[in-house]
């Protein structure tokens, strides 16, 4: 009986899926498409079909819930793109690579932080900003959230502010790369070092070059990683009670001084953390220990293009122009400005050391 009403429940929720699965597979297949006839990589059409879809008509609500997977195949794509990432490659690069990601974390974090504090934004609401722009977006603002005890109000501006430097950027890192004619190595890993969110760096890594792809995931990932070491260090910033800055918090949130449990902090952790990361690794040591032959490589290598451009089509449909006019003036300039110099110093840096 158990097992029958598992099987009616999975089958429910299939259901519920397919049509929104169905409408990323419609718009991946445009997106190719347009890919094959006009000068736009496949990728980045995805991208643009997919915004044009949802700032136009809107996704019907019964797509929804299907289209919302597009970040697990953007998971799936990257496991899958560990095939083709050389080890040797990763190997050589790797301790500048960690220097390089670590200090770009921390000097991006001094920025904002300090931004946030110039342009007098409340004291959650600024670190909620330098933890999204720092390490990994959205999932960052996320995580750093439930540690510092940020009111959901505080979320929601730091959120849509990071969403809408993930919609610019998206775009306007592959025309600056290409005016710079920036090296594909060296576009791949400036762009995975200061860019927000990691759909949006893959697709801009990718939208320039199979190579600037691998290269703006395997930095972008790196970063990921801190994650843990960024909501420790929140942790123990907001565990020193109540901050002079916090002076114009609103009655009713929570202080400084509130303690957040150790199985609140470990889930919190858990949960922002990128699990798919230990899939990406396993397959760079599959392929580099030479347990693909050729056409399982050729295979995957299809596979994970499709679930990119599946993925690529639903990021489309997250990108709200309307975000534009809700996201506030202050967190918006903050960001822009950390944007800028971060990337200004990171773009010399990395063409210096790699």
């Amino acid at each position: 009986m158990a097992s029958r009403f598992a099987l009616s429940k999975m089958s429910s929720s299939l259901r519920e899926l397919l049509p929104g699965l169905a409408l990323l597979a419609a718009l991946a297949l445009l997106a190719r498409g347009l890919g094959s006839v006009a000068p736009i990589p496949a990728l980045l059409a995805a991208v643009l079909v997919g915004g044009l879809l949802a700032n136009t008509v809107g996704v019907p609500r019964r797509f929804a819930p299907g289209v919302e997977t597009y970040a697990r195949w953007l998971e799936v794509g990257i496991v899958l793109m560990g095939v083709r990432v050389s080890l040797d490659a990763l190997l050589d690069a790797g301790p500048k690579l960690l220097v390089a990601v670590v200090g770009v974390v921390v000097f991006t974090l001094a920025i904002a932080e300090a931004l946030a504090r110039g342009f007098d934004l409340q004291r959650r609401l600024g670190s909620l900003v330098a933890a999204g722009a720092s390490v990994c977006g959205v999932s960052a603002v996320v995580a750093v959230a439930g540690t510092i005890r940020a009111d959901e109000e505080h979320v929601a501006y730091a959120t849509s502010t990071i969403l809408v430097f993930d919609a610019l950027t998206l775009f306007t890192y592959p025309a600056l790369g290409q005016f710079l004619a920036l090296p594909d190595r060296v576009f791949g890993i400036w762009a995975g070092l200061t860019m927000f969110s990691t759909g949006p760096v893959t697709a801009a890594g990718f939208a320039y070059s199979e190579v600037a792809g691998q290269w703006a995931t395997v930095a972008k990932l790196a970063r990921n990683v801190l994650l843990g070491g960024l909501v420790v260090a929140y942790s123990v910033a907001y565990a020193d009670g109540e901050s002079s800055s916090d002076a114009n918090t609103d009655a009713g949130s929570p202080s400084d001084g509130d303690s957040v449990s150790a199985a609140t902090f470990l889930r919190n952790l858990w949960a922002g953390f990128p699990k798919f990361v230990f899939g990406f690794l396993g397959m760079v040591l599959l392929a580099s220990a030479g347990v693909f032959n050729d056409a399982q490589l050729v295979r995957i290598e299809q596979a994970y293009q499709a679930a990119f451009l599946v993925a690529f089509a639903g990021l489309g449909t997250s990108v709200a122009l309307d975000d534009l006019r809700e996201t506030g003036v202050r967190p918006l300039a903050v960001l822009a400005l950390t944007l800028v110099v971060v990337s200004a110093v990171t773009l010399v840096v990395v063409q210096f050391v790699f």
